[in-house]
């Protein structure tokens, strides 16, 4: 028994099985402390590797932190994207019910990713700022492609502050609901939905 559970352990994680792992531990610890607190023998001793193997696949920090950011970005673009043909209106509830949900199962992720922006390294900033950009792109072109919404995104420049500001909004109130906000998840969806179609 002892033995099949050695063996269990000593594994070997295909390459993306690990880089997943190293990732996971990185996530969790940028959420809970600032980025200058979180060492790089912390994560290799979590994940049971050397540090030398750590370096192996992000040769610093900064690579490392901007590969959980990287991570967290593709998430939260595939969890928002938009089904092509149906209606905003339609997709609304459904595309925040998602993106809640997301929130939810990778709290570590979600909070890691929005810490980028102050944690004082300017290539993980940009790595954060292109991240909200393409969320921000993804919106405006569902916007753009809705048959209500279309020409009002063409009619109106101040569209994509707006939508801008929308993103930060959001940020803010879902941070606050994983702190343990009394607000349920529908309630927190349609308070998103009700701010979105407010500003548009």
């Amino acid at each position: 028994m002892a033995a099949n559970q050695g063996a269990r352990a000593r594994r070997r994680l295909s390459t993306e099985e690990r880089r997943e792992q190293l990732l996971s531990v990185g996530a969790r610890l940028f959420s809970e402390s600032p980025y200058d607190e979180v060492w790089i023998e912390q994560v290799a001793e979590i994940a049971g590797v050397s540090r030398g193997l750590l370096y192996h696949y992000f040769p610093t920090k900064r690579d490392f932190f901007a590969a959980v950011v990287e991570r967290e970005s593709e998430r939260m673009l595939r969890m928002s994207a938009a089904v092509p043909g149906v209606p905003v209106r339609e997709q609304l509830a459904a595309g925040l019910d998602a993106y809640l949900e997301y929130v939810r199962a990778h709290a570590h992720g979600y909070r890691a990713f929005h810490r980028a922006d102050a944690s004082g390294d300017q290539s993980v900033r940009r790595v954060y700022r292109r991240a909200l950009a393409a969320q921000e792109r993804q919106i405006l072109a569902t916007l753009a492609a809705d048959p209500e919404f279309g020409p009002l995104a063409q009619s109106r420049p101040e569209l994509q502050l707006a939508v801008r500001g929308w993103l930060g909004f959001i940020t803010a109130v879902s941070l606050e609901w994983l702190r343990g906000s009394d607000l349920s998840r529908e309630q927190v969806r349609d308070l998103c939905a009700r701010a979105l179609l407010g500003v548009i």
